[in-house]
């Protein structure tokens, strides 16, 4: 079988040039659409039927992952029960080329009863879904791609389009940060390569840690970290607080193994390792990931602008995040 491949160049030269042509969308009506989604106390609700509602879908999830509450309610199952999921001070998004499909008007007249507000993507400013929406986002006429003209294709990647970029400016008014995306992608390898030491540490903010002095003796050492939660080092400090060295698991081992018991009366400065590693608690995850490979270590102090410990990062919470050195 031959295939036509210039015919494939001219579908994605069709959806970009129809896309390019959209920009005027982005006017008054727009704006008072992006206001309506950054100001909703709710839910954001996308809805749409066949090829639409798997963009609304996309649309839906790219809301949800850049700050703004969002889930997908499809059209038929919403007359089954799913219209327990809207509430009145939800924003709903229909996606509809024609604004005519029959589970769409439906949708609009509960959507409409709920007294909801309503915005609609589409290609005809004179629909039904277009005269009962609040603010309406007309593509205008668009020629799909399809041999037949008919399947959707065109008109769906501009909404999406649209969809991307009411998502986006909501996201840019919120000074949405890095921080927040990781937040909500902590699974992904975006996510995972983007967190900070502070978001991974086992230690959280107000939690107590494996700290002692340097005059301190190592039995009081022991018996003032024995209550911390999981660790396998303590952090020494100076009178001022700031990090001076660390002491590890082995490095008590041998020292109890060479001394015996005397090693219990041993200070803390003369028993650590006073040039030890750290990290600061604003540093990629991923920073600390490499200091453990390249020094071979498992255990991190980290610190705030003053050289004052604030947690210590294990080598397996990057591990368990699987953050890539």
């Amino acid at each position: 079988m031959e295939f036509d491949l210039d015919y494939a160049r001219k579908v994605i030269k069709a959806e970009a040039n129809a896309i390019s042509t959209i920009t005027p969308i982005v006017d008054a009506s727009f704006a008072k659409a992006a206001e309506m989604i950054y100001s909703c106390s709710g839910s954001c609700i996308v809805s749409g039927i066949g090829k639409a509602g798997i963009i609304g879908q996309k649309i839906s999830a790219t809301l949800a992952s850049t700050g703004t509450p969002s889930h997908f309610l499809h059209p038929a199952e919403a007359v089954h029960g799913d219209l327990g999921r809207l509430r009145k001070n939800d924003v709903v998004i229909v996606l509809s080329y024609g604004g005519e499909t029959d589970e769409v008007l439906r949708l609009i007249n509960l959507v409409k009863q709920l007294e909801i507000r309503l915005i609609s993507i589409t290609g005809e400013n004179q629909s039904t879904l277009s005269k009962h929406s609040d603010v309406v986002l007309c593509m205008g006429k668009i020629s799909e791609a399809c041999p037949l003209g008919v399947a959707p294709s065109v008109s769906t990647a501009c909404m999406l389009a649209v969809g991307d970029a009411l998502a986006f400016t909501v996201m840019k008014a919120r000074k949405f940060s890095v921080e927040d995306y990781v937040r909500f992608h902590p699974g992904g390898s975006l996510g995972a390569n983007l967190m900070t030491v502070e978001q991974s540490m086992m230690f959280k903010h107000g939690e107590k840690l494996p700290i002692t002095r340097t005059t301190d003796t190592i039995e009081k050492l022991l018996k003032e970290t024995s209550d911390v939660k999981r660790h396998g080092a303590v952090i020494i400090v100076d009178n001022d607080d700031r990090l001076t060295g660390i002491i590890t698991d082995a490095d008590l081992r041998r020292l109890i193994t060479k001394e015996g018991p005397r090693a219990f009366k041993r200070k803390a400065g003369d028993v650590m390792t006073s040039d030890c590693k750290r990290i600061r608690a604003d540093a990629l995850a991923s920073e600390a990931t490499a200091i453990f490979h390249k020094y071979r270590i498992d255990e991190l102090p980290v610190i705030d602008t003053n050289g004052k410990p604030v947690g210590l990062i294990d080598v397996q919470d990057v591990v368990t995040i699987k953050v890539v050195g």
